[in-house]
């Protein structure tokens, strides 16, 4: 067994560039990661296709924040279709849980027309940085939409810095990018400084952010395309953590 790891020592490694993984669902342990090539998606960047931002528009699922915890983390930790292994072992669940609790771990929910949890993701907020761990989906699109409003989101809280550890095929259509380790720090301590920044908001945020993705519709210029079946994969995660969307 390793060293125990307290809520504090994990935002203590995120303000300095570092973030948990463990090697499967079944490693009682964890080790720190620090990418020498680091992926983000530059939130003024932030790429969604025309269809995409239709369907958003539409609103085919109830997007909540911070409603369902718990069932995030379990939908993003199972396995199954195109997901044979899972880095978040029972230590990450405990401290990410207690994390949310502190306030600084938080979720966006997807919830199909039935009231069934339908997909989101996950990830810790600390100033004006956002670090996103994991997401899934069990409906298709489902994951996108809350990406879509995760981005809205850090957007009008002021957030600078939206974290994705690794680049993958998946986060590439969105506009997620690879930096050196040296500027990802530079951008980390810049974020940091914007104390001011919450990921807390009104009840009207979620009409806000509706508003917002009927506006991007509107203006957007982008071609129109198909939703193509393509691989949730995790926020920040291996290649091998995804799920077929």
């Amino acid at each position: 067994m390793g060293e125990t790891i307290t809520p504090e020592d994990v935002l203590d490694a995120y303000c300095h560039g570092l973030f948990p993984m463990a090697e499967n669902a079944d490693d009682p342990d964890i080790f720190w990661v620090s990418p020498e090539m680091r992926g983000i998606i530059p939130l003024e960047g932030f790429h969604a296709s025309r269809s995409l931002l239709k369907l958003a528009k539409k609103q085919p699922f109830k997007v909540t924040v911070n409603k369902a915890f718990d069932a995030v983390i379990d939908g993003c930790a199972a396995t199954g279709k195109g997901r044979h292994v899972t880095w978040i072992n029972q230590q990450i669940r405990d401290l990410y849980t207690a994390l949310h609790r502190m306030g600084y771990a938080h979720s966006v929910e997807c919830w199909g027309q039935d009231g069934v949890l339908a997909g989101g993701l996950y990830g810790i907020a600390i100033n004006g940085a956002f670090f996103g761990e994991s997401m899934f989906s069990t409906a298709t699109n489902a994951s996108k939409i809350a990406l879509v409003h995760l981005v809205e989101r850090l957007k009008k809280q002021g957030f600078v810095l939206l974290d994705c550890q690794f680049v993958n095929s998946h986060l590439l259509q969105f506009g997620c990018v690879e930096i050196s380790r040296d500027d990802y720090r530079s951008r980390l301590s810049e974020a940091l400084l914007l104390e001011g920044v919450s990921f807390a908001a009104s009840s009207a945020m979620y009409s806000s952010i509706a508003a917002s993705v009927a506006e991007r519709v509107s203006s957007s210029d982008a071609a129109s395309a198909g939703l193509d079946s393509v691989s949730d994969a995790a926020l920040g995660s291996r290649q091998s953590s995804t799920v077929t969307s």
